[in-house]
């Protein structure tokens, strides 16, 4: 059985860091993208963060710039690495595998960015 399990999350200052890891557990094969979503309360999912098995990565206009997703093949395992961290990043962040066969969805972190 196949879980995506998700850490890094926490309270940090306006202008601080955090890094989000996501990790597989159980056998996963032929994954085409990888990715973060987040949600905040009373607002839709949206996707943060996005990479390809072939490295191509994608941005919502919001963090541009500040947000650097990042991916281990071998591990299977998919990073994102939150700078400048702002109080409209508060959400939680869900780790999102795609494969040529189902979606995985990890399990959620929140992330609370507060002075």
């Amino acid at each position: 059985q196949v879980q995506l399990v998700e850490s890094g999350g926490g309270l940090v200052q306006p202008g601080g860091s955090l890094r989000l890891s996501c990790a597989v557990s159980g056998s996963i094969f032929s994954i085409n993208f990888m990715g973060w979503y987040r949600q905040a309360p009373g607002k839709e999912r949206e996707l943060v963060a996005g990479i390809s098995t072939g490295g191509s990565t994608s941005y919502a206009d919001s963090v541009k710039g500040r947000f650097t997703i990042s991916s281990d093949n071998v591990k299977n395992a998919v990073y994102l690495q939150m700078n400048s961290l702002k109080p409209e990043d508060t959400a939680v962040y869900y780790c999102h595998i795609q494969t040529q066969v189902r979606g995985y969805w990890g399990q959620g972190t929140q992330v609370t960015i507060s002075s």
